[in-house]
């Protein structure tokens, strides 16, 4: 079985997936640009059933459904749930021990992309949301 761990800066939490993430992608939105610091996000996604975490509680905040997670010792972002895809957790690419192994293959709100930043890598590119959310929903 393949164990793909990650955590945060200071080693006060710890995560595992017991499983291959389902999803790999980047986000160009402008929560995420915010909640990260950075230009863009990327972002691994696993079923929730299969991550563990260890050590210290992760810290949360956010506006409902969205959720993000951080270490309230060293800061560092770890994870992002939607409560509408309540089987499903996305870590913050910047969060896996070995975030090469991860490469996105999806933009997503490409819409929100900043105007001097743009990765011509071929992948596709979304004007919104890359995973499904339930119908009506827009972020």
């Amino acid at each position: 079985m393949t164990l793909h761990t990650g955590g945060c800066r200071c080693g006060a939490i710890r995560f595992q997936a017991s499983a291959d993430p389902f999803y790999t992608s980047y986000c160009h939105c402008g929560d995420c640009r915010r909640a990260s610091g950075a230009p863009v996000v990327a972002f691994v996604g696993f079923y929730s059933d299969d991550v563990t975490f260890a050590g210290e509680d992760a810290s949360t905040y956010g506006e409902a459904p969205v959720t993000r997670s951080f270490c309230g010792t060293c800061g560092a972002p770890l994870a992002y749930k939607d409560a509408r895809l309540g089987d499903q957790i996305f870590m913050m690419l910047g969060a896996m021990d070995a975030p090469e192994n991860y490469p996105p293959t999806v933009h997503g709100y490409v819409r929100e992309e900043l105007p001097f930043f743009h990765l011509d890598d071929g992948l596709p590119r979304m004007e919104t949301n890359t995973v499904p959310r339930p119908e009506g929903a827009t972020q």
